[in-house]
């Protein structure tokens, strides 16, 4: 896993000039959760809670397929890339290897506690289907726009405890640090488009850009939530009521989907970065306390 890992680029463009950090180190933490503790075979994990269970389980089936979709998507535009993006895209492909590996043993525990996920990874398959046939340049719009939803969601995670209150520490800590490299890495995909859309106007990569946002959204948070009322219903929990929870968890308290709402509208304004927020805080916060636990 540490051995060297190097990319073919040919000629090398320029260094971009965007704000992520020049100082910005992405780190492959090579770590395995829940191996050993049984956790998720508990059916509710987080906390006897089986809204918030369902929520955490719905987003894990997405991870496996998507991060394999999104590491085919910026390789296929790192020709020519400097040598730093080249780099940070060599580490990010290692990060997302390795949550892909970890997400596929947490969906095997859920599998274990008796869920059935064909459903949910049916949703997958479908979408990523859709978008394969589609330009290699929009399946980089596509990696673009998940890889913003995925990194204000780890920034949500990490700046309110609320949302892992209660869950079991193996499972809690696998989100965390989940959490923390996608923030460390949430600059890659969209360095890469920068560089791979190099000629292009900035209306044309705004257009194209928001345009896949708009389409992502509509897709990622209904089908989500479909998929978190399949799983509820294998837990004998439907109708309207079971529905309104499920509302309620992701929406209102602790309410992870309404609290991105800002971070979200943020991708469509004009001169947007990943790194005009500066979260290196969160990720510092995490070491120090990896470190104090050690």
């Amino acid at each position: 896993m540490n051995a060297p890992f190097k990319f073919e680029t040919g000629h090398s463009a320029p260094p971009l000039d965007t704000p992520t950090p020049d100082d910005l180190t992405i780190i492959p933490r090579d770590r395995r959760f829940g191996r050993d503790e049984g956790t998720v075979q508990v059916r509710w994990w987080h906390g006897g809670n089986p809204y918030a269970t369902a929520f955490y389980n719905a987003l894990s089936t997405t991870f496996p397929k998507g991060e394999a979709f999104f590491i085919e998507s910026v390789k296929a535009h790192r020709d020519g890339a400097s040598p730093k993006l080249a780099e940070e895209i060599r580490a990010f492909t290692m990060q997302e290897i390795m949550h892909t590996r970890e997400h596929v043993a947490f969906n095997r525990r859920v599998t274990d506690a008796g869920y059935d996920i064909s459903f949910l990874d049916k949703q997958v398959d479908d979408i990523l289907a859709l978008v394969r046939e589609r330009p290699p340049i929009i399946n980089l719009a596509a990696t673009m726009a998940l890889e913003h939803f995925t990194a204000i969601l780890a920034r949500e995670l990490l700046e309110n405890p609320a949302h892992l209150e209660g869950a079991d520490a193996e499972s809690a800590e696998l989100w965390r640090w989940h959490a923390v490299e996608e923030i460390e890495h949430k600059g890659v995909a969209y360095d890469t488009w920068l560089h791979a859309t190099r000629d292009w106007s900035r209306w044309q990569r705004w257009k194209l850009k928001s345009l896949m946002m708009l389409v992502v959204t509509w897709r990622f948070i209904p089908e989500r939530m479909t998929g978190m009322y399949d799983l509820l219903r294998q837990d004998g929990l439907t109708g309207w009521r079971a529905k309104a929870k499920m509302l309620r968890y992701a929406f209102a308290g602790p309410g992870m989907f309404r609290k991105i709402a800002l971070p979200w509208v943020a991708y469509f304004l004009p001169g947007f970065h990943p790194w005009n927020a500066d979260e290196r805080h969160l990720i510092g916060a995490y070491i120090s306390g990896a470190e104090a636990a050690a």
